[in-house]
């Protein structure tokens, strides 16, 4: 399946961000033309855009839908009230509606459980969470060293900005993941996925990958079927995750 977004700022103009037609129209031909195709499978909307009627930016999908250029549509980072807006204004229209919408969900950040997840369950929305993994803390690789501490490679090495997450509740938890991912016989960011698999409203997973075993774990986080006790146990330790602030959230200044 291809997939493209476009939302966010690509230079310094007035036309170079949003979910205007211009802007949508550009990056889409512009991501034809790199991906040497005449349609993706998935075009979504990479964030929320106030500053562009909603109606424009429905009106603009639904062309390229009808010119076959894009199959199925797309939100991404939209608060629940604004997919649920966008939702009604396809129907009021008859404009293709969005199948799916993106938002950072996983053990550590459960946020999306309070309105999002009931807002697609009951409209039939597909959730596709990203930072799957809590930027590398649900994957185990900090549950064995200092408070704190960067292992050489991670994202905490490489983004000093990344530390904020680091400390507190967060190692604690990848701590715990850690911990029940070596009873099961499994590594910590296989669990963590199938967790995230067996959610409901979840489609699919954007989960990375740079090396040939994290391809391998994440094929076996799609066949891992994890018991109930587990889930249960999963849900009890990250019970804290579900209150406070996402993990991240991109928007439009």
């Amino acid at each position: 399946m291809l997939a493209t977004k476009a939302g966010l700022p690509t230079g310094q103009g007035p036309n170079d961000k949003g979910s205007s037609r211009f802007h949508l129209q550009r990056e889409l031909e512009g991501s034809l033309r790199r991906l040497n195709t005449d349609y993706v499978d998935l075009y979504q909307i990479h964030t929320f855009d106030p500053a562009t009627p909603l109606e424009e930016t429905l009106r603009a999908l639904d062309d390229f839908v009808s010119s076959g250029k894009v199959r199925y549509i797309g939100a991404s980072n939209y608060a629940a009230w604004e997919l649920m807006k966008a939702l009604g204004i396809s129907e009021r229209r008859g404009f293709e509606r969005f199948v799916c919408t993106q938002a950072s969900y996983s053990l550590a950040d459960r946020t999306p459980e309070a309105e999002l997840i009931p807002m697609c369950l009951d409209q039939g929305v597909g959730l596709i969470p990203y930072f799957p993994l809590a930027g590398g803390i649900l994957t185990g690789k900090y549950a064995s060293a200092p408070v704190g501490a960067a292992p050489e490679g991670s994202r905490a090495d490489t983004d000093p900005s990344f530390r904020r997450f680091l400390g507190g509740r967060a190692d604690e938890l990848g701590r715990q993941v850690a911990a029940l991912a070596e009873t099961l016989g499994v590594q910590p960011a296989v669990l963590a996925i199938a967790w995230l698999l067996a959610r409901p409203a979840v489609a699919t997973v954007i989960a990375g990958a740079t090396r040939p075993e994290q391809l391998r774990a994440n094929l076996a986080a799609g066949a891992l079927q994890l018991s109930e006790e587990t889930l249960e146990r999963l849900d009890r330790i990250s019970d804290d995750f579900r209150h406070g602030n996402p993990f991240a959230v991109y928007r439009l200044p």
